[in-house]
């Protein structure tokens, strides 16, 4: 069973959760980071919602239509049929810029007969804080919250809009549609109106996948991850790690935090994934993003706001009751005043395929040569302190093995940079330093005892971040220590057929659920080191905890399956994607179909 089945619609702005009874639970307006008009997620009594209420005879399926970010929620009686088509209005305009207004659309779809329905509109903006007020007009519903009464929302319909405020059972004898807008339309709007949007949208994602690059085998499963991967992207180039927040890590405990940000790490490995896979234009907006956030005349972070905001403060919404439960409910996030050293790294590998692959205008090679350089006296200068790690453990630093070696990956792409770039005194120094790292790391990280590489130099705990280490480049597969590391760490992380992040103490006490990426990271580790049936046979179990539409969160418990945490998660489809690559590109050359 998964609590989380929702599908998620978009369009590079801002983003719904849907349940699978068509019921819009989660969003923002008019963008990903502001205050929510529906948070039934987080709050089923106050939090707000939109659905359909129809008869306990009906039965109810959902799927996107192939290939795109439009959801389509069928609900089915012996007295009629019909399908709600929920999008949010995304393509690209005569003027060649993209069109993505703050509004969603709901196409109510006549398939047969004469279904009965009533809408259930019950909005509250501002995170349902102050009063709700409704004013029906002869063209829309505008809807506001005492709280912010400048904060408001527009519902259009071609149903009688008295009827959906009073919850009036209607009979369906034609298509129809309900549009939420941010704004005041300035266009009449009719189902003739709709329908062009519809197709214009549909046009939209269908030519993005028909960009994606295809494979042989799990071809669906890649191209579904980097549909989500794409409505998790703001349209300026910055990637979200997840459109919720406070979706707890375990029920009822306290691990519940702000995803709607940028982290450099997350926002890095998302980009290079959908390069990989043939988006060269996400990454080169993602570039553009890092450019004008990023300064040498700042004190770097490991995130950053989705507009490059750089204060984040944290606060609780104490009148929401939270997800199943589970408070504090949380807007902003305080890790972004932490150092975590390995930010960089991630960054800095991308930066190296930035140069290789898809550099810009001789302007754009030089602003970024000058990012380079600070980003690398920045590495240089903090490598040996220690800090808070990939997982933004909240107490006192240590000295993380992971964070050592992604210090080292940013210093050999920058080495690598200035080789390409003729810098050599640059290349030459930045690679003396990245061999310093690599000795302090077999030194410190290597313990005899555990015959494993460490969490930290003053732990003998294991780490799934450790399995990092062949990725990029810091070990060889073929090293025994790698070896020994890969079946070490499944022996101490690898639980019912999930992996812990690790579990040893940390200052909430012991990870109690499994970390999604953590367990494809094993099935990496495993295929590398030559253990191949073994990888694909736990993938595939992998790809059935996904959620009825395929769609991961960022942990499972690992007795029930069940996800949990914030959601889609990027981390989790990203890996997904670069999981599923090993296998399509293996059985691409053996001339295997999937059936």
């Amino acid at each position: 069973m998964n609590n989380l089945n929702y599908g998620i619609i978009g369009n590079s702005r801002t983003a719904a959760l849907i349940s699978d009874r068509g019921r819009i639970e989660w969003l923002c307006f008019p963008d990903f980071d502001s205050p929510s008009v529906f948070a039934a997620l987080l709050d089923r009594a106050k939090g707000g919602s939109f659905g359909f209420e129809v008869s306990g005879s009906y039965a109810v399926r959902q799927s996107y239509v192939p290939h795109t970010n439009i959801l389509s929620t069928r609900f089915s009686a012996d007295e009629g049929e019909f399908e709600v088509l929920d999008y949010m209005p995304c393509y690209r305009s005569f003027e060649k810029e993209h069109y993505l207004p703050a509004e969603l659309y709901r196409y109510i779809r006549l398939v047969r007969g004469r279904p009965r329905l009533a809408i259930d509109y019950a909005p509250a903006p501002n995170y349902a804080r102050g009063e709700v007020s409704l004013r029906v007009t002869p063209e829309y519903v505008e809807t506001c919250s005492s709280y912010d009464r400048k904060d408001r929302q527009y519902l259009y319909s071609s149903l009688p809009l008295d009827a959906i405020v009073e919850r009036r059972e209607i009979t369906l004898k034609k298509d129809e549609f309900l549009l939420l807008s941010y704004n005041e339309k300035a266009i009449p709007i009719d189902i003739e109106r709709e329908k062009i949007e519809y197709c214009r949208t549909l046009v939209y994602w269908l030519n993005w996948t028909n960009r994606t690059k295809k494979y042989n085998c799990y071809n669906d499963v890649i191209e579904r991850s980097m549909l989500v991967l794409k409505l998790l992207s703001y349209y300026n180039g910055a990637m979200l790690a997840a459109v919720t927040t406070s979706l707890p890590e375990t029920i009822g405990e306290e691990r519940n935090w702000d995803y709607r940000f940028c982290w450099l790490r997350d926002a890095s490995m998302s980009i290079e994934t959908m390069f990989r896979v043939g988006h060269v234009g996400a990454a080169r907006r993602f570039m553009k993003f890092i450019q004008s956030t990023l300064s040498a005349s700042h004190d770097f972070q490991i995130m950053y706001g989705i507009r490059g905001e750089r204060t984040l403060t944290e606060t609780t919404l104490d009148h929401l009751a939270g997800y199943a439960g589970s408070r504090p409910v949380r807007i902003g996030n305080d890790a972004y005043r932490q150092r975590q050293n390995d930010s960089f790294g991630y960054l800095m590998d991308l930066i190296y395929q930035y140069y290789r692959l898809m550099p810009g205008t001789l302007d754009e090679i030089e602003d970024m040569w000058e990012l380079v350089k600070s980003i690398l006296d920045n590495v240089s200068e903090n490598w040996r302190n220690p800090d808070k790690g990939i997982w933004e453990i909240r107490g006192e630093g240590q000295h993380f093995v992971s964070s050592k070696v992604m210090c080292w990956v940013a210093l050999d792409r920058g080495a690598r940079i200035a080789a390409m770039l003729r810098k050599h005194a640059c290349a030459e120094s930045w690679r003396e330093e990245a061999e310093a790292i690599r000795r302090d790391v077999l030194e410190h990280g290597w313990k005899e005892e555990i015959q494993s590489f460490s969490q930290s130099y003053g732990n003998l705990a294991l780490d799934s971040s450790l399995l990092l280490m062949e990725p990029y480049g810091f070990i060889p597969a073929a090293d025994p220590r790698y070896r020994k590391t890969v079946l070490a760490v499944r022996k101490a992380l690898f639980h019912k057929g999930l992996m812990y992040r690790y579990n040893n103490e940390d200052d909430f006490g012991v990870p109690s659920s499994a970390f999604t990426m953590c367990t494809f990271w094993l099935i990496r580790a495993l295929y590398v080191i030559g253990q191949h049936n073994e990888a694909k046979t736990l993938f595939n179990q992998m790809l059935r905890n996904g959620n009825h539409l395929g769609l991961f969160s960022e942990h499972l418990d690992f007795d029930t399956k069940e996800q949990s945490g914030n959601f889609p998660q990027a981390y989790s489809h990203l890996a997904v994607v670069n999981t599923a690559l090993l296998f399509a590109e293996e059985d691409d050359r053996l001339g295997f179909i999937r059936p």
